[in-house]
């Protein structure tokens, strides 16, 4: 996944200051030069001075920076002067530093390192920040000002006001972000919507929160070694310590960390150690106890839906699509279709093979959610002779970092350098600074891989700070990629599925978007564009990592250094479509779920288990597959930013094979190619349309035909 994602404390390196990081901190420190997230932050690149925050720090440097930035606001307001491009819209950009800075901290940290008491403040603190941001939306004073530049601009034409082009889209979001904030609601409709933004700040946490405390309470102990059968030994060594870590010594510990049971669930003989590590899995958030988020999912969908027909829309889908490529439900539904079908006829075919497959070894039964990545490892095998246990060898997590960045000098010239001297809030965290090719620095990169209690699941890029121009120099980014994959045990280093290897190409697209930002407004920089463009330079990324070419750079074996096998690579591209009729049926499955939540013009009044099947016997789901995530652990739509949005990834798929095949035809690392991509895509975050950005990029718009090719569904 990406960006701006929405996430979040922070834990010290080193053993003692972990342990006043975990401790309850009940003192309250003074803000100012006493409090480091105020205060100047002299460290290395200006990033955040991890070694010295604690969790007492956050709430009076929140309260602080509201202060800061209300102080900000009302000088806006009271300035005499014309209102201008500069004394209005420039300065509402640049307002609010401190408060941005400590915010985005705490969320940072609440989703890569959190603890009940960031969790607790992150809740308490939310419908402050909720307020705060309809106090400066919804005053009129301000609007006013907004609306005399945008008017002076409609009126007296570009050329006369003499805006650059990224000043007019800067002049131009900011102007309707006042709007589809209720800056035009009256008094009673502005007093309802700040009350819907409260709840649905509150309700995120909370979903969030129960979904991170049901995936942590969730063990699957083993006692006995014959249960380990078919397991891989890499995987039997990491429970082993997983088990030592909890104190069950002698034992063997998976859990619902995607690195833990997606492999139990391809691999373990144990059929019904499968079903019930799967259903749990699958029931998370929906068991009735203290972290059941089905109540948390109809309020959200429900005041999603109330907000936007409060704002004149007909449901959250049409509001959130009308600043996307989409631009509404139809145009998501049509894509969504043109593949839906071809898809589940692949998949019902793969479910046809599997049955077959189960029946020789003597199970009657239909084929199960629970069977299925099981059996299809099994005709993976069998059919290309293809274990992907044969490839992780060779996927070194190093080795993977190392073919990235190789990929990237060669393609913009950029190099990496480890920084020992900065701040992290984690011992696992690698901290890298980026340079250009004129060895000029572009940002920092931080690098957080493996999984713990404390972090949220998936796999994320966000930012510590967003490029911009501050005095005529570019401010470099901090950027930061979050994954889990799986730890190194005391014998082997991590290594990863080819699944995992193209995640981190991903979340690296991602990255770049962030680091080779060259904009002028912060709001406008990386990755602040429309959600169904933002997949864009991360999946394109994935193309690489697949390219026979690429694969001799980096996938080399972790104990001897053997390249990659021709033969394997062979087989690799043999089995490149397989099971892709399950895996964009269930992708496509989970698109219709979020479309079908948010196109909702009436309350819900189901309960949310039978809105959830009904939704997917209306889209004609085989019930050998469930949606890739449920209503009830679909943290991407409920406690993320892809509410109606979910669709973005196909949306960008189609995208990322129609400019990839660009390179293909040109050459992998094609000088002009890659000079365009990053001066059309990668450098402009959202300051031109980005349908008019791709074009300037490929010559024409996209095609869907290279998708369907690239997963067999033609």
């Amino acid at each position: 996944m990406n960006r701006k994602t929405i996430i979040m404390l922070c834990l010290l390196v080193g053993a003692a200051a972990q342990q006043s990081c975990n401790k309850k901190e009940n003192t309250v420190m003074t803000s100012g030069q006493d409090n480091p997230l105020i205060a100047e932050w002299n460290t290395p690149f200006e990033v955040p001075p991890f070694d010295k925050i604690q969790n007492s720090h956050f709430k009076p440097a929140i309260l602080e920076g509201i202060k800061d930035h209300q102080k900000d606001i009302q000088a806006i307001v009271d300035n005499k002067e014309q209102p201008s491009f500069e004394n209005v819209i420039a300065a509402i950009d640049n307002s609010g530093e401190t408060l941005s800075k400590v915010t985005t901290v705490l969320y940072n940290l609440t989703s890569a390192n959190t603890n009940d008491e960031l969790q607790k403040l992150s809740q308490e603190m939310a419908p402050t920040l909720s307020e705060h941001n309809d106090n400066i939306y919804l005053n009129d004073a301000l609007f006013q000002k907004v609306k005399t530049v945008y008017n002076q601009y409609q009126i007296t034409k570009p050329e006369t006001l003499k805006l650059s082009a990224e000043q007019q889209m800067l002049l131009d979001e900011t102007y309707k972000r006042f709007v589809r904030s209720g800056a035009n609601l009256s008094a009673e409709n502005k007093d309802k919507l700040k009350k819907l933004n409260s709840e649905l700040s509150v309700l995120s946490l909370k979903y969030g929160d129960n979904l991170l405390n049901e995936t942590n309470n969730y063990e699957l102990v083993i006692d006995k070694k014959e249960n380990l059968a078919g397991l891989p030994a890499e995987l039997i060594e990491a429970a082993a310590e997983e088990a030592k870590a909890k104190n069950k010594e002698g034992k063997y510990v998976f859990t619902l960390s995607n690195s833990s049971v997606m492999p139990f669930l391809q691999y373990a003989d144990n059929r019904e150690l499968r079903k019930t590590i799967w259903n749990a899995y699958q029931v998370r958030g929906n068991q009735n106890n203290g972290n059941d988020n089905k109540e948390n999912v109809l309020k959200i969908a429900n005041f999603r839906m109330q907000k936007a027909q409060l704002l004149g829309y007909k449901n959250h889908a049409e509001y959130v699509l009308e600043e996307s490529m989409a631009k509404n439900p139809e145009a998501v539904n049509t894509l969504l279709m043109k593949l839906w079908t071809p898809a589940v006829n692949k998949a019902k075919q793969e479910a046809t093979d599997i049955q077959a497959l189960m029946r020789k070894e003597g199970i009657n039964e239909d084929v199960a959610p629970a069977d299925w990545r099981y059996y299809a490892e099994k005709i993976r095998k069998e059919r290309y002779n293809l274990d992907e246990q044969e490839l992780k060898p060779y996927l070194s997590l190093e080795n993977v970092r190392k073919g990235i960045f190789d990929v990237t000098n060669k393609l913009w010239g950029l190099t990496y350098k480890e920084l020992t001297n900065v701040p992290k809030y984690h011992a696992d965290v690698t901290v890298w600074e980026v340079f250009d090719a004129n060895k000029k620095t572009l940002g920092l990169l931080y690098m957080d891989m493996h999984p713990r209690e404390s972090k949220r699941g998936g796999a994320w890029m966000t930012s510590y700070r967003d490029q911009q121009m501050e005095n005529g120099k570019r401010k470099n980014p901090v950027i930061s990629i979050v994954c889990n994959f799986t730890k190194p045990t005391a014998t082997t280093p991590s290594l990863l599925t080819f699944d995992e290897t193209t995640t981190f190409f991903h979340e690296f697209g991602h990255a770049l978007h962030g680091l080779l930002s060259n904009v002028n407004y912060r709001s406008l920089a990386g990755t602040n564009v429309p959600r169904d463009f933002v997949e864009l330079p991360s999946q394109i990324m994935e193309n690489w990592a697949a390219e026979p070419e690429v694969l001799k750079m980096y996938a080399k074996h972790y104990k001897t250094g053997e390249v990659i096998p021709d033969a394997l690579i062979e087989k690799m591209k043999k089995a490149g479509t397989f099971d892709q009729g399950f895996a964009t049926t269930e992708y496509l499955a989970a698109s219709f779920l979020d479309m079908k939540y948010h196109t909702a013009t009436e309350e819900i009044k189901d309960d949310v288990n039978t809105f959830e099947i009904n939704a997917m016997k209306e889209a004609g789901l085989i019930d050998a597959i469930i949606p890739r995530y449920r209503s009830t652990y679909f943290s991407h739509i409920f406690a993320g930013g892809y509410s109606a949005g979910y669709y973005s990834y196909i949306w960008s798929a189609v995208l990322d094979t129609d400019a990839f095949e660009a390179f293909k035809t040109a050459g992998l690392f094609n000088s002009e190619k890659a000079l365009m991509f990053r001066k059309y895509v990668l450098e402009k975050g959202g300051t031109e349309d980005p349908a008019e950005l791709y074009r300037k990029f490929r010559g024409a718009d996209p095609k869907i035909e290279p998708l369907l090719k690239k997963r067999g569904l033609n």
